[in-house]
């Protein structure tokens, strides 16, 4: 049973990378996938493909799978890539994924005027690197003032 996710309870806007390497293609329906083996349901709200193409994953009144003890109070965004030709990671995104990145973003600041933008390796006690950059500074522009 998916759980819902009330739209006054998105506090933050968590992006993410797929942690697959930049040299190959990683598909919606395998993302999908994956998160339906991990979690028994999709990850993230939006995926953002190498040529910029949004796909849209789950409806945000669902409650995603992709930041522990944060998925009641966030929409997830994940780009494709984030690692390397060689599988380290790195900020894989091309200019195709930044534009339309920052057109969702700026998108989804007017459904959520308070949330802030932060990378999922911001959050406490995740000692992960995705999504390979630190979205919080990359996106000062688009902060709530209250974040400022």
């Amino acid at each position: 049973m998916k759980r819902k996710l009330n739209r006054e309870d998105v506090k933050l806007l968590i992006i993410h990378c797929s942690a697959t390497r930049c040299d190959r293609a990683f598909s919606p329906e395998s993302l999908i996938a994956t998160g339906n083996a991990r979690f028994g349901q999709p990850s993230y709200h939006y995926y953002i493909r190498m040529d910029g193409e949004i796909v849209s994953i789950l409806p945000e009144n669902i409650r995603g799978a992709h930041a522990r003890k944060y998925n009641r109070c966030s929409i997830g965004i994940c780009y494709e890539g984030g690692l390397d030709a060689k599988g380290h990671p790195a900020d894989t995104r091309t200019e195709a994924q930044k534009k339309a990145m920052y057109e969702l973003l700026e998108d989804l600041r007017e459904e959520y005027p308070d949330a802030r933008i932060i990378g999922h390796c911001e959050l406490p006690h995740v000692v992960k690197s995705c999504p390979c950059f630190i979205p919080s500074t990359y996106y000062a522009s688009l902060q709530p003032k209250s974040a400022l």
